[in-house]
């Protein structure tokens, strides 16, 4: 708790970006070598809650986050922010973790800093808020290790926390346990549970049913580019709307 509460302390002493919600995307269209990968996409995130994206492979999900997290620009369509298109200064209010996270030949606390540097954090401010991110992830005692030589599992919650270090009001996270062991997994999951509790909104990519179960108030369904369906997950699990959805269920390849 007192972690938390100097992570909340140094977050009101530092000017805080404009909000980015709702994040929407109108008409979002994406297409790489005249492949389309988007269609004519319209979706919104409110940041309430849990929002897990699903689908089979290929059908747009890691592209959709990147291009509603401002990372990839859209070959039609528009990404909104709060009514706004994005920009730089705003960044900071939306954290992004890749299924492998890429950090910094440095120790796990430089990374977070250097983070909340990009981010325009004073410097003076920068090791407290960093450290609390690191207690908020689990991961103080590993403050020091070079973060490259970190467990996969302890990589990924290097990445969550120093995406959580900026004060983002939603964290977009694209299958970050994709390769992880149970216990891993489990810490995860046990983390991005208790930051749901603090207010930050959720997108999570995963082809795991049970961990959708577990994590998600809602589900949007993906196919070929397109948003298929949207609903809460429990009536998605139990009575998902289009055949594509109902065949992904039941475990059947989806093509």
């Amino acid at each position: 708790m007192r972690d938390r509460s100097r992570l909340i302390e140094a977050d009101k002493a530092a000017p805080a970006p404009a909000a980015i919600l709702p994040i929407r995307g109108e008409g979002l269209t994406l297409e790489r070598g005249n492949r389309p990968i988007l269609k004519a996409l319209d979706i919104e995130i409110g940041g309430r809650g849990t929002l897990v994206l699903m689908g089979p492979n290929g059908a747009g999900k890691s592209m959709l986050a990147r291009v509603l997290a401002g990372l990839v620009m859209p070959t039609a369509g528009r990404v909104t922010w709060a009514g706004r298109p994005p920009d730089r200064r705003r960044a900071p209010k939306l954290g992004f973790v890749f299924q492998r996270p890429v950090h910094l030949r440095r120790s796990a606390l430089a990374n977070v800093t250097y983070a909340l540097a990009v981010a325009g954090v004073p410097k003076s401010r920068r090791i407290e808020r960093a450290e609390a991110a690191l207690a908020r992830g689990r991961i103080a005692h590993l403050a020091r290790a070079p973060a490259r030589v970190l467990s996969g599992g302890e990589q990924q919650l290097l990445a969550i926390a120093r995406a959580l270090a900026t004060g983002p009001e939603v964290l977009f996270l694209d299958e970050p346990t994709a390769s992880l062991d149970p216990a891993a997994t489990t810490a995860i999951e046990d983390l991005l549970a208790e930051v749901r509790t603090l207010g930050v909104g959720i997108v999570l990519i995963t082809h795991d049913l049970g961990q959708a179960r577990r994590l998600a108030d809602e589900v949007a369904f993906l196919h070929r580019g397109r948003l298929v369906e949207r609903t809460a997950c429990e009536q998605f699990l139990a009575r998902p709307h289009s055949p594509e959805a109902q065949a992904f269920i039941r475990g059947e390849l989806v093509l």
